[in-house]
């Protein structure tokens, strides 16, 4: 399954009318890591105002949607947080905002911006990276074909993820899942079938 989801732990924070808003957004693989993450950053700000959460855990076997206001107006927090995870196209997903109250009241929509906004910038300090299926191929061939064989690769989406040197090269090459055979008969075209092939494995990365 092709998702899409964050590089790293990201970090971000707003100061709105004296209330700091600390956005924390972190990948999780499953619905026990989110609620893991969850708990650490309420433990390490425990003296805070509210901890606003919400989680999106979908691999394709496992699906878990949550969010959680935590004493804010209803709808007001932990919902935004989730649209904003959602609108990005985003899986396997946590993201909690700390907030310090400043002793001003920002009202309902206020409050849907100050989350929504910690939310989207804590995110985009993580990154987001693509995960998909991918497969595997041996490529092996005399080394007059060398840039022939990358140059058909790279243009062909691939990766060469692995290189042997003998008395002939050995590439081992990565391509997203249903796209190894088509690069495997033009490799077979392009080297004039001089290239020797034999598939690997599938993974996920």
């Amino acid at each position: 399954m092709d998702y899409r989801t964050l590089k790293k732990i990201g970090t971000a924070e707003l100061v709105i009318k004296k209330s700091v808003f600390i956005g924390y957004a972190s990948p999780a693989k499953t619905e026990e890591e989110a609620k893991a993450f969850i708990a650490k950053i309420k433990a390490h700000h425990g003296d805070a105002t509210h901890n606003v959460s919400a989680y999106l855990i979908n691999d394709g076997k496992n699906f878990a949607v949550r969010y959680d206001d935590d004493g804010e107006p209803k709808g007001s927090a932990g919902k935004p947080v989730l649209k904003v995870i959602q609108n990005k196209g985003l899986s396997n997903v946590v993201v909690v905002v700390t907030r310090y109250f400043g002793g001003i009241k920002l009202g309902y929509g206020g409050l849907v911006k100050a989350y929504s906004d910690a939310a989207s910038l804590a995110i985009e300090n993580a990154g987001i990276v693509e995960v998909y299926e991918t497969e595997r191929f041996e490529v092996t061939f005399p080394y007059n074909l060398f840039h022939t064989v990358k140059e058909t690769v790279e243009r062909a989406g691939g990766r060469v993820v692995g290189e042997e040197y003998g008395e002939l090269v050995k590439f081992t090459v990565e391509t997203r899942k249903g796209e190894a055979e088509s690069l495997m008969g033009l490799l077979t075209e392009k080297t004039r079938g001089r290239a020797r092939l034999r598939p690997l494995f599938m993974r996920e990365v």
